[in-house]
């Protein structure tokens, strides 16, 4: 049993390794290396230049005045709304802010967007009035294309709002001397903020890119930075005492041993956490065919649906226990699954959070032997994005694929090497899930609450069916996230791309392609890369109400034995 003020863990016979790892760790002097940047501690490459993380909640603490009176001019001229406009680690923590604290009286609300699926796009322009909005474009490269469009897809609707006015409704936030940097001072943004060039995206929370949507809706940032820079202080020793370092040699042994599977359990006030944690741990250890794989709003169940490849992680609020999960958690200490518990004193306790998670990921990307500050599989599908769009652009329309099989409903499609697939494809596509596999549902549809419960309600019966752990991502978001993971990775993904027809599409001023064209390559290109990879994938495209769809494979999965007859033709 590993026991520290806010931590503590039951590993079993596990214990015994970590232990090891901490002595070996003690007499490198690791810690020290970690903090200086030494990058022989990971992969000898570049890692020295993504450190900037260890330092930056104690550099913004010098920044709070001007946000608080940045936040302060925003509110007072009566601006009722922020809209976000970002992917990845530009969004993710801001969303989670937005979730967590929810709206505070007097100030602004904030919604973020980071999809490409037109309706989702639409229903966000739809959910503001531009008269009295505030946009703040997010991206660190200023390239992202997500954040291109919407910002031209907004730019454009303020300018019909506002007229030449529209300048003062936007706000960059972007790595100094990006393209994002110059637009914005070409269109007379209100402001520009400077990220750090030494951080990468996932690893930014506590920079600007964080902590400045956090003062625009009336958080607390002083506070907020304070408890990250006391995590940072406790995680300079070389013991057991120093959280981030206990908790990434847990972490990274255990997935060494075969339990890569982190299985994170959050208290309900918490449960948004997950998606930025998600990102952390995938695009960072997700490579060499190694990495830990996050699996984010499993429900707790039952210890016999769960394989030898689960670790479980307790996020849990004081004040906000949840009697089911504190229930769940015990069953799994009493079936002897590694299981960790992190007690979480309020919602502040965040700003330690990040910083927690953040060194624990560097720590464990030393015990993997990877560098965690890179995401060289995420260009990959970029770039066969970048040349569909082109495609579409010269030809007015992407490539033609042949189904395996469709009805006026839903159309199937598969790789070459999956052709000995017949009528009832799916069902003998997850049929070859095994253990130690997890299946991901990557879905390019629009992320409403509809849809996302009838997709938990499926993970969750293809946990139960095959003993195997799920994830769920939206399209294009989770590209930023798992997307890593899904090629990086070990071999062990079993993809089910969900995609459907746009019952109305949204154009992007200045392009050729709308948004649902954008989606749709987005999907493609990551096809043809998880193919590359030799990843096992297959695309299930609805043609009609993708409602319709999931239930069709909810009914379809629950049959025993799996002979998918609801959608034999």
């Amino acid at each position: 049993m590993c026991k520290i003020s806010d931590m503590h863990a039951s590993l079993g016979a596990f214990q015994t390794t970590v232990d090891r790892a901490l002595r070996a760790w003690s007499q490198q002097d690791n810690t020290a290396r970690l903090w200086r940047g030494d990058a022989s501690l990971w992969s000898g490459a570049d890692e020295a230049h993504g450190l900037g993380w260890l330092t930056i909640a104690s550099e913004m603490r010098d920044q709070v005045a001007g946000l608080r009176a940045f936040a302060r001019q925003v509110r007072d001229r009566g601006l009722t709304d922020v809209l976000l406009l970002g992917m990845g680690g530009c969004s993710l923590c801001p969303e989670v802010l937005a979730m967590t604290f929810g709206r505070r009286k007097g100030w602004p609300a904030l919604h973020v967007l980071d999809s490409t699926v037109p309706a989702q796009v639409q229903r966000f322009a739809d959910a503001v009035r531009m008269e009295t909005t505030l946009c703040v474009v997010a991206s660190k490269s200023g390239t992202t294309t997500e954040s291109h469009a919407f910002c031209e897809f907004f730019w454009a609707k303020m300018r019909e709002a506002v007229g030449d006015a529209a300048g003062r409704h936007f706000v960059a936030i972007t790595d100094p001397g990006s393209a994002l940097e110059v637009l914005a001072k070409e269109r007379d943004f209100l402001a520009v903020f400077h990220g750090v060039a030494e951080i990468g995206g996932r690893f930014s929370a506590l920079s600007q890119f964080g902590m400045l949507p956090a003062a625009l809706i009336g958080i607390d940032v002083q506070r907020f930075l304070e408890r990250a820079v006391a995590m940072g202080t406790r995680c300079k020793s070389s013991d057991a005492q120093n959280p981030g370092l206990s908790l990434g040699l847990m972490l990274g042994e255990l997935a060494k041993a075969g339990r890569d599977k982190v299985t994170l359990v959050t208290s309900p006030k918490l449960r948004h956490f997950g998606a930025w944690l998600e990102q952390l741990l995938a695009e960072s250890t997700g490579k060499n065919g190694r990495g830990l794989i996050p699996i984010d709003l499993e429900e707790v169940a039952a210890p016999d649906v769960y394989g030898e490849d689960r670790v479980f992680v307790y996020i849990r609020l004081l004040g906000d226990a949840c009697p089911e999960q504190d229930a769940g958690i015990e069953n799994l200490h009493a079936a002897r699954f590694p299981a960790i518990q992190l007690d979480v004193a309020d919602h502040y306790e965040l700003g330690a959070e990040f910083f927690r998670w953040e060194y624990a990921t560097a720590v464990a990307g030393a015990i993997l032997e990877i560098n965690p500050f890179d995401q060289p599989n995420v260009q990959e599908s970029k770039n066969f994005t970048a040349q569909l769009t082109q495609t579409y652009e010269k030809e007015g329309a992407l490539p033609v694929q042949t189904p395996l099989f469709c009805d006026r409903e839903v159309a199937v499609y598969a790789d070459a090497g999956m052709d000995d697939l017949d009528r009832a494809c799916v069902a003998q596509f997850l049929n070859r899930v095994a253990p130690g596999d997890y299946v991901a549902l990557c879905a390019y549809l629009d992320m409403n609450e509809e849809i996302v419960a009838q997709l938990q309600g499926l993970r969750h019966r293809i946990r139960n069916v095959y003993r195997v752990a799920t994830t769920l991502g939206f399209g294009p978001r989770f590209l930023h996230s798992t997307g890593q993971l899904h090629k990086g990775g070990r071999n062990n993904v079993v993809v089910v791309q969900l995609t459907s027809e746009d019952a109305a599409d949204v154009p992007i001023p200045g392009r050729v392609f709308s948004f649902g064209v954008l989606k749709d390559a987005q999907a493609l290109g990551d096809a043809h890369a998880l193919s590359r990879r030799n990843r096992r994938a297959i695309r299930i495209h609805f043609k009609t109400d993708p409602m319709a769809g999931i239930h069709r494979l909810q009914s379809a999965i629950g049959e025993l034995p799996l002979t998918l007859r609801s959608m034999s033709y």
